[in-house]
């Protein structure tokens, strides 16, 4: 399954192995109720066809033809600043008190090389973050080994590995929650060593790993992208994923079960030596408080957990 991010590098790829003249339209600022997060991205066609967005649908006409203009006369970049206090405002849509700030460059050697974008998406797609700055004086992106200093010269953007969701346990809360956190453009492995919760036709469209979870995270190998979920309320099962998850980096560690269940679980991870510091990091019990009540207000609510850790909210 792909993420927003990799359909649109490989989408730009495609239509330049096809032939076409292809531009990268990225958000670089913001300032106010902005439409789109920094780093948002649309690539455009040269006959107009385009993927992504980078406002909502506010400004992409008017970012459309500059792609297209650019395209037409060989290559090039430009920036372009859209605002309410712009007198086409209302024109382009922007009228909800927010500023952004859109560079445009073209798919080429000299603005955004092809090469760039093929090692983004493997990089990516390995479980590696990378570093793009682009030189907003001469439009030229390259990939560095570090985040720069911020400098008005210069975008640096930091793109993290897709996200993934590691759900230990095919529960009734997990067949709502794999769905859910697709939606939302999770990768989702759900592991559980017990074979009749494991059956294939208890879940679409996913194989359950029936492996214990510890052992299938020593392969998956949970990164800065990845939040990992316990939902079995088995100790010999969620303890050992727990555990795992904490050797790891993952943004978000929550375990099902009471407050009750959940004092239990953190008395017995102590006990095998874990710190205060590293067991607040489990969130428990798992998601936001919302009255959930059934599997899949559950998952609902865990899945705004993952948000809210994601987005540091």
């Amino acid at each position: 399954m792909l993420d927003e991010l990799d359909e649109l590098l490989t989408k730009a790829l495609s239509w330049r192995e096809q032939g076409h003249g292809v531009a990268i339209a990225t958000v670089v600022q913001t300032w106010g109720s902005a439409p789109r997060r920094r780093g948002s991205h649309a690539v455009i066609r040269e006959d107009g066809l385009f993927e992504g967005s980078v406002s909502g649908g506010c400004v992409e006409g008017d970012v459309l033809v500059a792609a297209q203009a650019l395209l037409a006369a060989g290559g090039g970049f430009e920036r372009r600043d859209y605002g309410v206090q712009d007198d086409n405002a209302w024109t382009f849509g922007l009228a909800c008190g927010g500023s952004i700030e859109i560079l445009i460059q073209t798919v080429d050697d000299a603005h955004i090389p092809a090469a760039l974008l093929a090692k983004l998406r493997d990089e990516r797609r390995a479980g590696r973050a990378v570093t793009v700055s682009s030189d907003l004086v001469t439009g030229l992106s390259s990939i560095v080994d570090q985040v720069q200093e911020p400098a008005e010269d210069y975008f640096v953007n930091v793109y993290a590995p897709p996200l993934r969701m590691l759900i230990v346990g095919a529960v009734h809360v997990s067949q709502q929650l794999v769905p859910l956190a697709r939606q939302l453009g999770y990768r989702v492995h759900v592991v559980d060593p017990r074979d009749s919760f494991a059956a294939a036709e208890r879940f679409v469209g996913i194989d359950v790993d029936t492996r214990w979870p510890d052992e299938a995270f020593e392969e998956w190998k949970p990164d800065s992208a990845t939040a990992i979920v316990t939902l079995t309320h088995d100790p010999k099962i969620d303890d050992p994923a727990l555990e795992a998850a904490l050797r790891s980096e993952a943004f978000y560690i929550a375990a099902l079960g009471s407050r009750r269940t959940h004092a239990k679980r953190v008395e017995r991870l102590s006990a095998k030596g874990w710190d205060d510091d590293a067991l607040a990091r489990i969130d428990g019990p798992a998601g936001i408080a919302i009255g959930a009540a059934t599997p899949a207000e559950i998952a609902l609510s865990i899945l705004a957990g993952a948000t809210a850790a994601l987005r540091r909210a």
